[in-house]
């Protein structure tokens, strides 16, 4: 019996497959965790999502899920020329797709086996216990009567810190920036969205968001989102699973018992559909 956590497969869909068979997946055994960004740039998310909805036993929410529930539950002319996944809201098993995906929490949070997964990370300013309760705030709000208001404001750089005081949808957008769209930040917490470079490419006055010392360095923490690391983060105990599969790169499962790494290629992808 394994669990392995898996990078962004952004609507890799034949990629999963051979990643799958690579590890030599057994469903009767083996648990799969995915580290978000289910769908989207890949040419195949409506058959990725159908099948890691039979197959995910965790999974988190990446912002380009969140992107397509704020197309889906709030407005459609959200949609932009990158994105390929018009084949999951044309699909016959469209609502019941999104009613799963928005079921997804942020973070999960094990402390049996001392181990974190989100998209982006956990800024070093939080624990992981208050980052674990302020991932439930938002995703009370995407699974409620509420997620259309949501999604209309989900979108923009601003708060780009945190702030205890915060409230409304000025609160939720910052954590939900934090734990889906965080590469870069400053010591105080703040945030930059534009550059998603390789750690040398800092801007000024900022740092990867895993070089600081953090409030729980015995947790394990798994994550995705930043494809120009290609797995490596030089950190004992942060892992990056994102190893830019839907760019060319490989399609990553690193087994949680002992961080071994599976890696498959995804060369076809070189020219990706975007």
């Amino acid at each position: 019996m394994a669990t392995y956590v898996i990078g962004d497969v952004q609507g890799c869909y034949r990629p999963l497959l051979r990643l799958l068979e690579k590890i030599a997946y057994d469903p009767d055994k083996d648990k799969l965790w995915f580290a978000g960004d289910l769908v989207n740039r890949g040419p195949d998310s409506l058959n990725t999502l159908r099948l890691i909805k039979e197959i995910a036993h965790k999974a988190v929410l990446g912002n380009h899920d969140l992107h397509l529930l704020a197309c889906f539950y709030g407005n459609e002319s959200s949609i932009r020329k990158k994105d390929t996944f018009a084949d999951i809201l044309n699909a016959p098993d469209c609502e019941e797709l999104m009613e799963w995906l928005r079921q997804l929490p942020l973070m999960v949070y094990s402390k049996k086996k001392k181990t974190v997964m989100t998209h982006a990370g956990v800024p070093h300013i939080w624990s992981v216990e208050k980052a674990f309760a302020l991932s439930k705030e938002v995703s009370k709000v995407i699974k409620s009567e509420d997620a259309p208001d949501f999604f209309d404001a989900m979108y923009g750089n601003s708060p780009d810190s945190w702030c205890d005081e915060l409230t409304g949808q000025a609160r939720l957008r910052v954590i939900t920036n934090y734990l889906t769209r965080m590469r870069f930040i400053t010591a105080a917490g703040s945030l930059d969205f534009s550059a998603k470079e390789t750690v040398d490419h800092a801007p000024e006055g900022f740092q990867p968001w895993f070089r600081f010392d953090r409030k729980n360095p015995e947790i394990c923490q798994y994550f995705g989102h930043w494809a120009a690391l290609e797995g490596d983060t030089g950190v004992s105990g942060i892992l990056a699973t994102d190893t830019g599969c839907v760019w060319g790169g490989s399609l990553s499962a690193i087994k949680v018992r002992n961080q071994e790494r599976t890696s498959c290629s995804c060369s076809e992808l070189r020219e990706p559909q975007c």
